[in-house]
C-alpha cells in the first residue's frame, strides 16, 4: 500500500485547448483519477464507500502551473495524503514529465467525508484515517 501513488497517463488530442496545451479541465481529471486510484491501492476503492454510505466530496482545488503539457506527452501525476482532520483531509499532487523531468504542475484538493444520505460532513471512519499515512512533503515536491 503505497504512500505516495504514481498515476502514469498519456495526454490525449481530445484534451488540449485552442493553444495545443493540455486543458486546465484535463489537469483536474488526472487530480481525480490519481486520487482514486491512491484510494483503492489503500483498501478503499469507489465501491467500499458506497457500501459504508459515507465517502469524499471536493471542496476546493488549487493548481499551480508551471510549463505546459502537450498530445502524446508522458505524464506522471504523484499524489499523497498530506493532512487527515476531522472531517477533511488535503491532498498534495506533483505532475511531472519524465522525459525531461520537468514540473509540469503542483496541485492540492481539500476533501470533506459526508454522508452521502445527508450529504452533511461527518467524522472521518477510524479505518479510513488509518489507512492513509499523512506526509506533509513526497520528494521534491517544491
Amino acid at each position: 500500500m503505497p504512500d505516495v501513488l504514481e498515476y502514469h497517463h498519456t495526454v490525449g488530442e481530445e484534451e488540449l485547448d485552442g493553444l495545443g496545451h493540455a486543458n486546465n479541465v484535463a489537469y483536474v481529471e488526472w487530480m481525480q483519477a490519481a486520487a482514486l486510484a491512491h484510494s483503492a491501492a489503500q483498501g478503499w476503492p469507489a465501491d467500499r464507500y458506497q457500501r459504508v454510505g459515507r465517502g469524499w466530496v471536493v471542496r476546493r482545488h488549487t493548481i499551480n502551473y508551471h510549463k505546459p503539457a502537450v498530445a502524446g506527452d508522458r505524464i506522471v501525476v504523484r499524489t499523497w495524503v498530506a493532512t487527515m482532520r476531522r472531517v477533511t483531509s488535503l491532498r498534495r499532487y506533483r505532475i511531472v514529465r519524465p522525459s525531461d523531468g520537468a514540473v509540469l504542475a503542483t496541485a492540492e484538493t481539500l476533501w470533506a467525508f459526508i454522508d452521502y444520505a445527508s450529504g452533511q460532513p461527518v467524522r472521518i471512519l477510524p479505518e479510513i484515517a488509518q489507512a492513509f499515512r499523512a506526509i506533509e512533503k513526497a520528494g521534491r515536491e517544491q
